[in-house]
């Protein structure tokens, strides 16, 4: 068996050592009799998964006792949804920052429940930058303040928290949770899928302030709100247990490895390479993000004739390197590098644009 280089945006490659472990885990798990896909979500082995597998992302991130973690399904686009129903009452108004395709889509579910106030949006310049600071317009008394922390498709990340005074600061962290430090308190809520930096698809993990979830919000059943789920420890139903688990072995991996700290340093080495090959390549390849926001996670860029995408594609997968097409809403190439994409999985990428390049420039 020969793994290629998965430079998929997600579901994005999984350390192999954790696929291993799964795969040795898959059949029994610790001497239960069982998988623990089998097991009851509610039987002493799963819970004590459940419970180390939040004790080593609180370690992972450094969040405060005062956030509750939970782990839940419908991706980040339930939670999208279920913020304004949760934090927002009928008609208040919430304040967004636009700078991407998923900050439009946070709008779009966040829309049927509050007022939503677009404080920013770079659309106008093809989502190429964040829009300054000093031109947001935040609302007197907003519900919250959102933003997107890293534009999976767009390639656009904020690499400073934004101020946003005194509203809650809530922030969709899908594809760059967990890939540096982060000063958790400056949040009312970070949610992430998991399948991108943090383990498989199939589950979603908020971090949410214990006072927030205080907020009568807007009426709503039981199973979406978010206070009952952490009253009942993510567990409120039968939870997305592989998942969780999975997602938790890859917790373990990232804190063996040397935590978040140790990532940011890998993280800024790929993202500096492959830009790096971007510039230097006289106008072959090209990145059209403006330099100071550039994402360390999805790097899109564009060869200079589009009639050799197909070839470009067709000669990576050849050398071992997969999933680079563009998304359909940009086109081109895309590279998700997250944590766990390996640096020398950048590196061959590298090295391949450069004779690629030598063959066709």
């Amino acid at each position: 068996m020969s793994r290629a280089f998965n430079f998929s945006a997600g579901p994005a490659t999984l350390p192999e050592a954790v696929l291993r472990q799964a795969q040795a885990e898959m059949l029994e798990w610790d001497g239960a009799g069982a998988s623990i896909v089998e097991l009851s979500h509610r039987g002493p082995e799963f819970m004590e998964v459940a419970r180390q597998a939040e004790a080593d992302l609180r370690t992972l991130m450094s969040i405060p006792d005062d956030y509750a973690v939970l782990f839940l399904a419908g991706g980040a686009t339930a939670q999208q949804a279920l913020l304004a129903l949760n934090f927002a009452a009928p008609g208040q108004t919430v304040d967004y920052v636009v700078t991407g395709h998923w900050g439009k889509t946070a709008i779009k579910q966040a829309r049927p429940y509050v007022n939503v106030n677009i404080a920013a949006d770079g659309e106008a310049g093809g989502f190429r930058d964040i829009p300054a600071r000093a031109d947001w317009r935040l609302s007197k008394d907003a519900a919250y303040v959102h933003y997107t922390a890293n534009e999976t498709i767009h390639g656009v990340e904020f690499r400073d928290i934004p101020d946003v005074d005194n509203a809650p600061l809530f922030a969709d962290f899908s594809s760059s949770i967990a890939s540096e430090p982060l000063d958790v308190s400056r949040f009312g809520v970070i949610y992430g899928g998991a399948q991108k930096n943090l383990g498989p698809v199939g589950v979603t993990v908020v971090i949410v302030r214990r006072d927030l979830l205080e907020r009568a919000g807007q009426p709503r059943a039981d199973i979406f709100s978010y206070a009952s789920h952490a009253a009942n420890d993510s567990m409120l139903n039968t939870p997305p247990t592989w998942n969780w688990y999975l997602a938790g072995l890859v917790f373990k991996w990232m804190l063996a490895q040397g935590g978040v700290e140790e990532f940011a340093r890998r993280n800024a080495r790929k993202s500096k390479l492959l830009y790096d090959t971007i510039d230097g390549s006289g106008g072959f390849y090209r990145n059209e993000i403006a330099p100071g926001v550039r994402s360390r996670m999805n790097v899109p860029f564009f060869l200079h004739d589009p009639a050799l995408d197909a070839a470009f594609l067709k000669d990576a997968k050849a050398a071992g390197l997969i999933s680079l097409k563009g998304h359909r809403v940009l086109g081109g190439m895309r590279a998700s590098i997250y944590n766990t994409m390996p640096e020398e999985g950048v590196q061959a990428l590298a090295a391949f644009m450069r004779q690629f390049q030598q063959a066709h420039g």
